[in-house]
């Protein structure tokens, strides 16, 4: 029976490897996990100890389950190798799930995380630290720093530091100081200080995370779902009512971290409480009227909706830069409904639709598209909203148009 074992070894300095699990890798004949890693512990045995032990250089867990299941030898001992801890983001957890549905027993031994070696190099408790990681994954760095008084941060070669200090920048919160790790263990690794407008046009290593610490108190009010009509800038743009506005997005079940459209945003009104719900995520209001584009900037700076980027065009076109959406809201479409569908359908097949239709010529378009496109999950809600005004010394109902809300999953 092979015996296999998932180990951390830290940052990838052999000096951050546990006394356990430095004795658990010399005693391996197979070692698998990224050649990076396997390299780095050549210096643990000579050189003809060196050339008889097996190397595999996969890293995701069905490349490592075929390796094992392709050595072809019962007696092995097989270590597995994992940057940092097994339990900090790590793989681990995938792989030791793949390993229990094939009755495959493991052991498991933990490494140092990179967010305990930077906290100990610079003096830091991380206990209080929000732990994020945008390694390989979507998030909105501001929304983190606004919530929190410090995060810490996994970043990849997208996600870099420097990335992460221009959006907080353009969310007003520059002054944030950080705390960048690069290359960590490394015999040339480096840790900077400052605040967060410092680093926007430096240059940082693919193996970076950082610590930041908001600045000063934020002067943010706390909204629910359904502010009120009376609180948003209106001009002459024609507005989502508060009572449409908070049932069209209950409908869409926003996630903190989603990714959202708003086509046809207006005011602003449904994009920025939208942008409230998903402090983590984005979303991207697109209008065509140029005095509707000045107002929802207006808006986006009265609520302090970071995490609102205005696109000024016409949809489909003012999709092609962006990136897939989670959800979509449909205000309003000039008259490319399916088109506009359609494209959203490209960049994400699993994206959540609520379209708002006055018209019944709306309501029929958009029930024939989600006939003819197959949409598995439909439903269509027809909302009429009195309100209550005074007249004289009465007290009259004063009906607002009625409105279908509809909603749809593919």
């Amino acid at each position: 029976m092979k015996n296999i074992s998932i180990v951390g070894i830290g940052m990838g300095n052999i000096d951050t490897i546990t006394i356990k699990a430095l004795e658990k890798i010399k005693t391996a004949e197979v070692l698998i996990g990224a050649e990076r890693m396997i390299e780095s512990l050549k210096v643990l045995w000579d050189a003809d100890k060196w050339e008889k032990i097996k190397k595999d250089f996969s890293i995701a867990p069905l490349k490592i389950l075929d390796a094992i299941e392709n050595l072809g030898l019962e007696d092995d001992n097989i270590v597995i190798l994992m940057s940092g801890d097994t339990g900090f983001f790590s793989g681990t957890k995938k792989l030791s799930k793949e390993l229990k549905e094939r009755n495959i027993n493991c052991e498991i031994l933990p490494g140092i995380s990179s967010l305990s070696y930077l906290s100990s190099k610079v003096g830091e408790s991380w206990g209080e630290l929000k732990i994020v990681s945008l390694h390989g994954r979507k998030g909105n760095p501001a929304g983190y720093v606004m919530k929190n008084d410090g995060v810490f941060f996994l970043l990849d070669k997208k996600n870099t530091p420097a990335a992460v200090c221009e959006c907080l920048v353009g969310a007003g919160l520059g002054d944030s100081q950080v705390i960048i790790g690069e290359r960590l263990s490394y015999e040339d690794e480096k840790i900077s200080n400052g605040k967060a407008r410092d680093f926007v046009e430096s240059e940082f290593d693919s193996l970076s995370v950082m610590i930041v610490k908001r600045s000063g108190e934020l002067n943010i009010q706390s909204y629910t779902l359904g502010i009120s009509d009376d609180d948003f800038i209106r001009g002459k743009v024609p507005m989502t009512k508060e009572e449409v506005r908070t049932i069209s997005i209950s409908k869409l079940g926003i996630k903190p971290s989603d990714i959202i459209y708003d086509v046809g945003a207006g005011t602003g009104s449904v994009a920025i409480e939208m942008a409230l719900q998903a402090p983590y995520g984005k979303v991207y209001a697109i209008e065509t009227k140029p005095e509707a584009v000045d107002l929802i900037k207006v808006n986006k700076e009265k609520f302090y909706a970071h995490n609102l980027e205005v696109i000024s065009g016409l949809a489909p076109e003012a999709f092609s830069e962006l990136p897939a959406p989670d959800k979509v809201f449909i205000g309003g479409s000039k008259g490319n409904m399916k088109e506009i569908i359609l494209q959203i359908l490209d960049k994400n097949p699993d994206v959540k639709f609520v379209i708002n239709a006055i018209a019944l010529e709306t309501l029929s378009e958009v029930i024939a598209i989600f006939k003819e496109l197959e949409f598995s999950k439909t439903d269509i809600i027809q909302m009429a909203v009195t309100r209550t005004k005074k007249v004289a010394s009465y007290t009259m109902l004063d009906a607002i148009n009625p409105i279908f809300i509809a909603v749809a999953e593919k």
